[in-house]
């Protein structure tokens, strides 16, 4: 694993080029949008036309700059700070981002270096990923899983915690998958109940596998013995179960998961009472009503046809096999359909012969300072991970451990950097009289940023508002994602108004998302002002539309904006997160700590988690 290592100096001179190129950048995405237009955002920061700007992010070889650039100032001027040149921006932002930074391992290499294919744990076939969740989930339940299930070989332990565990997506497949003991731990006990009951599902949907595997049909009765319709009935009733779409969220009594990703399409919801006839590989015709079991269908093409079916899906991909010579099923005697039926499920459907198997949701507020032991009384040697981790959780669970002897390994991902608490926060902290540094508040010693003692002997300041830029998916943006322009635009104009009218715009109450309720401008204002509790009859709808067409003509250079602290989000993401892989490197007791890239950014933004190894004692 060592030749895998980034060494401490080399993290170290990473984090002060990033922090050189945002020292000066980073004003731009602690702008805030609400305040575009009532403190002039765009004249304050920006020293070119937004048509400039945007055509030079579209990517024109044309670019946009005024006389006196310096070529080391990142495309600002030295005097007045603004942005004078686009393209010396743009080359700073991609070259400090974390993608270009060089301080990321190949995902490949990691799980390579970390398993051992004779000793790694037999998967679980029938029970693959995507067939349980969305295709977002899946995809991070599935990489991750990888991940911590070599981590566990690698240490030689059966038992993973999984903080902020949610719905338990993470926690039952690596369970059922990797037949891990997992403690799946969140401060949510709407959570944790979910967690049981969609784990209580699936156990249930395997057993009746396993039972179909263990109990043969009764003589004259078998599926395909032209008594369909009679064994289509029995079990139809103990079959049938709720139907649901799990909730996507892992955050331990917390806001939403996700500020960068859109909502999730769920799937149709299927009738429980319609049967699907499926073929195995032995030809074998088999009624099975498993629906209510799994909220969710997979699309499967299997010999030009396309079967929705969430039974056979959970059979995975070699459990239906196309054959070139292929014998009609009644030309196959009754033993011979059995058999291979039987054959079939227990190449697929190993049953395993301990409990060591298992998933234990349980509800608890997790903190550094939480003794685990007090949670799991049977805790041994484990692997902690963590699925987007929201805010301090992510940075508390690094914290744990380091300063837990038990906890051997860690994969975390995290999340949600708006609601990390900040040490050095110009708003939370307090200023010096003397040096004029900002410096803690008093009675608070543990932050969420910065982590690492180094990044904190330079009292580093990196703002609420550009922790929620760095949230920002440049990835989806690139390809097309766009960004709510039009809500932005809305929400700025508002401001104006309650500044003009109602000296109300510093109010501490919130507007919350009424843009998606709104049928119009006029509609928007009316619905903010009503949630403001403040009175609507002193503008008529004219006096709001007016506000509206004032600086519609204005909206490329908010467009433009946020384009420039879209192109920033990399490079704050960046500096957060090497400054916790540069504590992980501070610690005696870490022996390998390395950033990884673990899923798709345009499927998932929030992509690299931070992998560490224990030190043997």
């Amino acid at each position: 694993m060592e030749d895998l290592e980034i060494p401490l100096p080399t993290v170290r001179r990473k984090i002060d080029d990033v922090q050189r190129f945002l020292s000066i950048a980073l004003h731009i995405a602690n702008a805030h949008t609400v305040d575009f237009y009532t403190r002039n955002i765009w004249e304050e920061f920006v020293a070119l036309a937004p048509e400039d700007v945007l055509s030079q992010l579209n990517g024109s070889p044309h670019g946009s700059a005024q006389e006196g650039t310096s070529e080391n100032n990142f495309g600002f001027c030295h005097v007045s700070g603004k942005l004078v040149d686009t393209g010396a921006f743009l080359e700073a932002a991609n070259t400090q981002s974390l993608p270009q930074l060089g301080v990321s391992v190949p995902l490949e290499e990691l799980v390579g270096r970390c398993t051992d294919t004779d000793r790694l744990p037999q998967r679980n076939a029938a029970l693959e990923a995507d067939e349980f969740m969305n295709c977002k989930k899946a995809h991070e339940v599935q990489a991750m899983s990888e991940v911590v299930a070599a981590l566990a070989q690698h240490c030689r332990v059966n038992q993973v915690i999984d903080v902020g565990s949610g719905k338990g997506y993470l926690s039952s497949h690596l369970s059922m998958q990797y037949g891990l003991q997992v403690f799946g731990i969140d401060s949510s006990s709407t959570n944790t109940h979910g967690a049981q009951e969609r784990n209580r599902k699936m156990k249930r949907f395997s057993r009746g596998i396993h039972n179909l595997k263990k109990e043969p049909p009764e003589r004259g009765r078998f599926p395909g013995d032209g008594q369909e319709e009679e064994h289509r009935e029995t079990g139809k009733e103990e079959e049938h179960g709720e139907t649901g779409k799990e909730e996507e969220h892992r955050e331990t009594g917390k806001e939403e998961e996700h500020r960068e990703t859109g909502k999730e399409e769920g799937t149709e919801e299927r009738n429980p009472t319609d049967f699907q006839r499926i073929r195995l590989s032995a030809d074998v015709e088999v009624p099975v009503d498993v629906s209510s079991h799994l909220g969710e269908t997979v699309e499967w093409a299997v010999e030009d046809e396309c079967i929705t079916d969430p039974f056979l899906s959970a059979l995975s991909l070699n459990a239906v096999e196309p054959v070139s010579t292929r014998v009609p099923p009644n030309q196959l005697s009754k033993e011979e359909k059995e058999r291979r039926m039987r054959e079939n499920l227990e190449r697929k459907l190993p049953i395993r012969k301990s409990n060591s198997s298992i998933f234990l949701p349980l509800t608890s507020y997790v903190t550094a300072e939480t003794e685990l032991r007090e949670i799991i009384p049977e805790l041994e040697d484990a692997v902690m991970v963590g699925l987007h981790t929201c805010g301090d959780l992510a940075s508390s669970t690094l914290r744990m451990f380091v300063g837990r002897q038990e906890l051997r390994a860690i994969c975390s991902v995290g999340c949600c950097y708006n609601l990390l608490s900040e040490e050095f926060d110009q708003k939370r902290g307090l200023q010096s009289p003397v040096t004029g540094e900002m410096q803690p508040v008093p009675g608070s010693e543990v932050y969420g940023f910065p982590m690492s003692q180094y990044l904190r002997d330079q009292s580093f300041p990196c703002g609420r508002n550009a922790r929620m830029s760095a949230c920002l998916a440049l990835e989806r943006v690139t390809v097309g994602g766009g960004l709510p322009v039009e809500s932005l635009f809305y929400r700025a104009v508002l401001h104006v108004i309650l500044r003009d009218h109602y000296d109300a715009h510093k109010s501490e109450k919130r507007v919350g998302n009424i843009y998606s309720k709104a049928s119009s401008f006029v509609d928007y204002i009316r619905r903010a002002l009503r949630k403001l509790e403040l009175e609507e009859s002193k503008l008529s709808d004219g006096d709001i539309q007016e506000y509206h067409d004032q600086y519609k003509h204005r909206i490329c250079e908010m467009l433009a904006f946020n384009r420039l602290k879209v192109t920033l989000a990399p490079c704050i993401e960046g500096l957060i997160l090497l400054d916790r892989l540069c504590y992980l490197k501070e610690q005696e007791n870490v022996s390998f700590g390395a950033l990884v890239q673990l899923f798709d950014p345009v499927m998932s933004p929030r992509c690299y988690g931070l992998v560490a190894l224990k030190t043997l004692a």
